[in-house]
């Protein structure tokens, strides 16, 4: 029996993302007059929908391996573009980094360390959302297709693991973003262990009738 659809599939939900996230740091920085502490809010806030969309895509597949409900049958038939909006979430992420460095400098000083795997990530996060439509994947070849995917997932896992991870006992807040964080991975390892393991065999009764 086919799925049911809902109204919210495929590019229409990239726009409503971008919609709403544009709209949310819109209505941020005029509600704070665009001062630091304003920015600041809204390079959190972009930075907390990105984990929410990047964990949902990533963790799609092994969702609905693990449970098979219409809700995890919608998070896989979508998860492209789910994935193409944390793109979109980041982006806004980034213009929000590349404002507060231009307006207060003196309040921008990130370490060697976030550079570093800040880069990383939006490198990986790039190569993930080009490829991410039809031609590029064909482009590409579907073992590099998988290949790079597969990375890029893992190495921006890290990096959000890696922001939220210590944070964790900051506040109740950050705690469940770390969970976040680190649940989306725990369980593609999961699904992926369980996709491995063999199948119990039958054996007859060999005890006569």
């Amino acid at each position: 029996m086919p799925e049911a659809r809902s109204r919210l599939e495929g590019w229409p939900l990239v726009g409503l993302a971008a919609l709403l996230l544009g709209g949310l740091v819109l209505a941020i920085l005029l509600a704070t007059g665009g001062d630091e502490a304003g920015i600041r809010l809204a390079i959190r806030t972009t930075a907390r929908s990105s984990l929410l969309l990047f964990s949902a895509a990533s963790a799609a597949s092994a969702l609905r391996r693990l449970w098979q409900v219409p809700a995890t049958a919608w998070l896989l038939r979508n998860r492209r573009y789910l994935g193409v909006s944390f793109g979109v979430s980041h982006a806004l992420h980034a213009l929000g980094i590349a404002l507060l460095a231009a307006r207060f400098p003196a309040g921008f000083a990130p370490d060697p360390v976030t550079l570093v795997f800040g880069g990383l990530g939006y490198a990986f996060l790039a190569a993930l959302v080009a490829t991410s439509f039809d031609r590029s994947a064909a482009w590409l070849g579907r073992r590099r297709w998988r290949l790079l995917h597969a990375t890029g997932v893992w190495v921006l896992s890290l990096v959000f693991a890696g922001n939220y991870g210590p944070a964790a006992l900051v506040s109740p807040l950050y705690f469940a973003l770390a969970t976040v964080a680190l649940g989306a991975p725990a369980l593609r390892l999961h699904a992926a262990l369980r996709a491995r393991r063999p199948a119990p065999s039958l054996s007859r009764d060999p005890s006569p009738r």
